[in-house]
């Protein structure tokens, strides 16, 4: 037997004597002892157990094991725990935990020549997992009854007291364990693979033999589910579209079924739809059933009104079973684009150009000719004025320089051709980027060029060049040309669509220059 004597002292500064002692019978090394009972170990000549009744049916692999070795305490999961010297078995609602004498923690003393005591401080921690259930107004986070008594909640990493759980959205029910009915309006809600209901951090505090034992948990809700009932259940906040949307627009195919729950917030609301009404439908696809409806807030089932601020949507909601097995889908439907506004009068275009790439002011009028060496860019700008349809685009056709005003006129050199660079130029034409900082951005096109000359024979023609780019206005919906899909290099095509000009010449200022034969450009 080994005796331990403890002195206290207390408040008073009295002194006072506790004796506690512990005992395990002495295993000699060389013998097998059949096992047996001390209080609840049992020893053995390769291991102690320890069995313990945890309140519900024993499921090992949840279980957290803690062992103290006097320096640091160890945190070990059931696997590990299995290497390190650990066996744990389960006996209906018992947990039996064995430990080797060589098992991480194992501390052991020798009394006398042939007894040796082994001690170990470990502490067991299960990890319950209990997964919510949802309906139209709550979450319930079911507790399987367990000696424990729950002293205290904390949800989203505020502490309720236990008076205050009602005024906070949650109802309490003890009878048959503990239930927590948790309503949605206190659930906060994300987008991921649909709308899901969640709470971030829910924790329960439980008295349990003489300790506080924390449970922590992170219960959320599917985001649509159809239930072994015959319903389909499913959420639709009003952040779904932009701005945002008017819930009290929701219709099913029966517009006469309305949700179920609607947040006082009006924020979101939850149908449950059943298979069998509100307009549902169901096929057969081969050994599945297929349920349907559709949920829609469109301006065709509002009252006639002369403008609307408001968005639409609309859902399909498909809920299938096959093999006893349940899954629904939530299918967002693309609504048509509003119907384009048409500007009477002819199509005006404007080409302009900038002394920098950032295009902020054009040149003016009477800033013309402007003055540029040979080879300096030139930041030209394609402009459709007097538009606003968001479905029409402006596509560059062909761009091209001439010694003249008249763009038919001779010599001509290409700069865009077929909405591309042209191959035969050395300097390519550079495209730049319209941003959405400038209005209706559908309607321009920037493109960069580097000066030249034109030549002929060894005589260099007259400084001035002028520059001209035909263009097309294509739908994006119904392109009705293959120009108006830009893919470089084209095919060339014999027509160009609308011309306009530069409102002047450039004047060239060669630094120097060298005869070439024909009549063509000269870069320098």
């Amino acid at each position: 037997m080994l005796r331990l004597r403890l002195v206290v002292n207390d408040t008073m500064g009295e002194e006072r004597n506790v004796t506690y002692s512990t005992h395990c019978h002495s295993v000699h090394a060389d013998e097998i002892i059949t096992p047996f009972f001390a209080g609840a170990t049992n020893c053995t000549k390769d291991f102690m157990a320890v069995s313990r009744g945890v309140g519900v049916p024993a499921a090992p692999m949840t279980w957290t094991l803690s062992v103290d070795d006097g320096t640091r305490i160890h945190q070990l999961s059931l696997g590990q725990a299995m290497q390190q010297g650990y066996n744990f078995l389960a006996d209906g609602h018992n947990l039996i935990l064995q430990v080797a004498f060589t098992a991480t923690g194992v501390v052991s003393y020798k009394v006398g020549e042939q007894i040796v005591l082994y001690t170990v401080a470990l502490k067991l921690t299960k990890n319950l997992i209990c997964p919510a259930i949802c309906n139209a107004t709550h979450m319930t986070v079911a507790i399987p009854a367990f000696p424990g008594t729950l002293m205290a909640v904390g949800a989203e990493d505020k502490t309720i007291p236990m008076d205050q759980l009602q005024e906070n959205g949650i109802a309490l029910d003890t009878k048959t364990g503990v239930k927590l009915h948790i309503s949605r309006e206190v659930l906060k809600s994300r987008s991921c693979s649909g709308l899901q209901s969640y709470m971030s951090s829910l924790e329960l505090a439980f008295h349990f033999h003489g300790e506080t034992v924390t449970m922590v948990m992170h219960p959320e809700c599917p985001s649509a589910v159809c239930t072994q009932d015959g319903y389909m259940d499913f959420e639709i906040l009003a952040d779904s579209t932009t701005p945002l949307l008017d819930l009290d627009t929701l219709r099913l195919r029966d517009p006469a079924c309305r949700p179920a729950f609607k947040s006082s917030l009006n924020d979101r609301v939850w149908f449950h739809v059943p298979l069998n009404g509100c307009g549902t439908r169901y096929w057969l696809d081969g050994e599945k059933i297929v349920y349907e409806n559709e949920v829609r807030a469109l301006w065709a089932d509002l009252p006639l009104r002369r403008i609307s601020r408001d968005s639409e949507l609309r859902l399909t909601v498909l809920c299938s079973f096959s093999n006893g097995d349940a899954s629904l889908t939530i299918k967002v439907d693309n609504l048509p684009p509003p119907a384009s506004s048409v500007n009477q009068g002819p199509l005006s275009l404007v080409l302009l150009s900038y002394p920098e790439d950032s295009y902020r002011q054009p040149y003016r009028d009477d800033q013309y000719p402007i003055v540029r060496y040979l080879r300096q860019p030139i930041f030209l700008e394609v402009q459709v004025l007097n538009r606003n349809d968001p479905n029409l685009h402006l596509v560059l056709d062909d761009c091209w320089a001439t010694a003249s005003q008249d763009p038919s006129s001779l010599p001509q050199w290409n700069i865009v051709v077929d909405g591309c660079e042209y191959d035969l130029d050395s300097y390519k034409t550079v495209f730049h980027p319209v941003g959405h900082s400038v209005s209706y951005a559908n309607y321009r096109q920037r493109l960069e060029v580097k000066t030249f000359a034109f030549v002929s024979g060894d005589k260099a023609l007259p400084g001035l060049v002028y520059f001209h780019c035909s263009v097309l206005i294509c739908d994006r919906f119904q392109p009705d040309s293959p120009l108006c899909m830009r893919r470089c290099p084209r095919p060339s095509r014999s027509k160009r669509g609308k011309m306009v000009s530069l409102r002047g010449p450039v004047l060239l200022v060669p630094e120097g220059w060298s005869a070439t034969q024909g009549t063509k450009p000269m870069w320098y």
